[in-house]
């Protein structure tokens, strides 16, 4: 059974952003995602392996076929915000965070 921890106000996340958080001693890019009139949250690790930076949730949000995805605001590589894959080289992943809405309150899974 997992513990949540709570981490932001989702005001504090503006609408197709990003915002880093501190959650068990590593850096999570919290993403607030409005696609087709819904408004979702992803969470992944906010370290780009390609430019070794926490850097990710500064990054721009997007969709690639069918994917919502965050592109590295430096050397642009897509990451899947579902799985933490790059879509360009499907050899490197991220670790994506268990995240909800709670009220008003973002937590994720610790």
């Amino acid at each position: 059974m997992s513990k949540w921890v709570d981490i932001c106000n989702l005001d504090e996340i503006l609408p197709n952003m990003g915002r880093c958080a501190l959650f068990e001693d590593q850096q999570v890019a919290i993403f607030r995602v409005i696609k087709a009139g819904k408004e979702l949250l992803y969470a992944i690790n906010n370290y780009c392996p390609f430019s070794e930076a926490n850097v990710l949730s500064r990054g721009i949000i997007g969709s690639l076929a069918d994917k919502v995805v965050i592109a590295s605001p430096i050397y642009k590589q897509h990451f899947d915000l579902t799985n933490g894959l790059c879509v360009e080289d499907e050899s490197v992943s991220l670790k994506t965070y268990e995240v909800r809405l709670e009220g008003n309150t973002v937590q994720l899974a610790g």
